[in-house]
């Protein structure tokens, strides 16, 4: 703990993670005076639990599909399989890495880290281990945990993301309820270590909140994949074995396997923090809030994953930025959920910003779209890629949504997010030219095709 010479401060942030860090960091950056309450590491679920352990296993996958498939590119290797000891020690390096390099810069910036489990004992009152800290403003950024079904206890061989990060060994099979983003992540990671994997989802398609050509997309490329999927099916009962445990669902149909994974989302981490002691609006767990992130008390904001909406670290980052300025009086612009861009790191990569084709039918009455094909992108077929890039235009006006698939789409959504953002038209786009042989080639190719001007497309 960083010694301060009291215990008052302009600020005081509770919860360490994406959003309270950011917070803190752009803060001091503002000449405030900050202190950070976190119980358990800074970077939170992110950087120890989410994000990161989980992309680095997904790269792991990509590696061992590389090996797996090289033939394919005339390149002579053998596969001996997957060294599960090795693979953690890889994950747990990169994130050991990073977790340093961010203490590294919180020391540095001059906050005033408290360790223990911090509770709201007043409007502007933080107590932690024993001592009081006081803040003219404080801002609630206690996170989230990995949600459950009601019948569906984690334990044994039911078990959510964060037991699945510490596997020691590949299970043989695997039952995923939800397909949603960790649900698909998952899927992906296993299926690439050699296990079977069969994904439960509730509702009609895979990622349920994307647009439905991107759902469409995965599902053809999971068959291809031999990823089993159940959608528009209801969990309804799970039995433990010995050696295996069973799945029943609503249809009547059961389903065997070594481990289930719990992937039905995150709740919001808001019991036993004294919000509503002190007054703040607590909503099914969630913390509302006005588009500049203030509670219904004065002085208390809520950032992150508490605040209802996308459950994103870089919205997280985003929530914090924006609240050190307010409170600096810098009236910055709020953060609006539909701007943010989303990825999804399965294989292959689903990438979007902005509005879907029914959302934005529904915002706008009519829209254009338009769907260039990888199957013309000299990059994605070098990648041995399937997919596709789709522009969402409200009619005769700027694009408001971009939707991707394919290997790698991950990095072009920074493009894409100015796109929307900065609601160009698809003619603004298509004046820039975009390096070949890329595959970012493939939304100036869309753009061009929306113009009415394609290249190596139809329009």
């Amino acid at each position: 703990m960083t010694d301060s010479a009291d215990n008052n401060f302009d600020l005081v942030i509770l919860g360490g993670g994406s959003g309270g860090y950011a917070c803190a960091l752009r803060a001091v950056q503002l000449d405030l005076k900050v202190a950070v309450i976190e119980k358990d590491k800074l970077g939170g679920t992110c950087l120890h639990t989410g994000c990161i352990p989980t992309k680095a296993l997904l790269h792991a996958a990509e590696v061992a599909d590389a090996a797996r498939d090289s033939a394919a590119v005339g390149v002579k290797t053998t596969f001996d399989g997957i060294d599960m000891k090795g693979v953690n020690g890889f994950k747990e390096a990169v994130v050991s890495r990073l977790y340093r390099g961010l203490q590294g810069m919180i020391k540095g910036a001059g906050i005033t880290v408290y360790e223990g489990e911090g509770k709201l004992v007043g409007t502007d009152t933080v107590e932690v281990g024993g001592q009081r800290v006081t803040g003219k403003n404080v801002v609630l950024a206690t996170g989230s945990y990995a949600r459950t079904l009601p019948g569906l206890e984690i334990g044994g061989r039911v078990i959510t993301s964060e037991q699945a990060l510490e596997l020691y060994e590949v299970p043989q099979s695997v039952v995923i309820i939800g397909g949603s983003v960790i649900g698909v992540e998952f899927a992906s990671v296993w299926k690439s270590f050699g296990a079977d994997v069969t994904i439960v989802e509730a509702l009609p398609t895979l990622v349920p909140l994307e647009d439905p050509t991107l759902s469409k997309q995965l599902e053809r490329a999971f068959r291809k994949r031999k990823i089993a999927f159940k959608t528009g099916s209801r969990f309804t009962g799970v039995e433990h074995h010995d050696d295996r445990v069973t799945v029943s669902l609503e249809s009547g149909d059961t389903l065997d396997a070594d481990l289930v994974l719990v992937a039905v989302g995150r709740g919001p981490r808001s019991e036993g923090f004294g919000f509503e002691d002190q007054g703040v609006t607590v909503d099914r767990g969630w913390v509302p809030t006005n588009e500049r992130l203030a509670t219904n008390v004065s002085g208390i904001y809520a950032v992150g994953d508490l605040v209802p909406g996308l459950q994103l670290a870089h919205r997280g980052f985003a929530h914090g930025i924006f609240v050190a300025e307010e409170i600096a009086g810098l009236k910055p612009m709020p953060v609006i959920d539909s701007g943010i861009p989303r990825v999804t790191y399965c294989d292959p990569e689903i990438a979007s910003v902005g509005l879907t084709e029914p959302q934005a039918r529904e915002k706008y009455g009519e829209v254009d779209t338009y769907e260039y094909n990888l199957g013309g992108n000299g990059r994605s077929q070098i990648l041995q890629t399937a997919g596709l890039v789709k522009l969402v235009r409200e009619k005769d006006g700027p694009i408001v949504g971009v939707h991707m698939v394919g290997a790698r789409f991950g990095e072009q959504v920074g493009e894409a997010s100015l796109i929307v953002n900065w609601e160009a038209f698809p003619e603004d786009v298509a004046q820039f030219v975009h390096a070949h042989p890329t595959q970012n080639e493939a939304l100036g190719e869309a753009s061009l095709a929306l113009a009415g001007k394609p290249l190596h497309a139809h329009a």
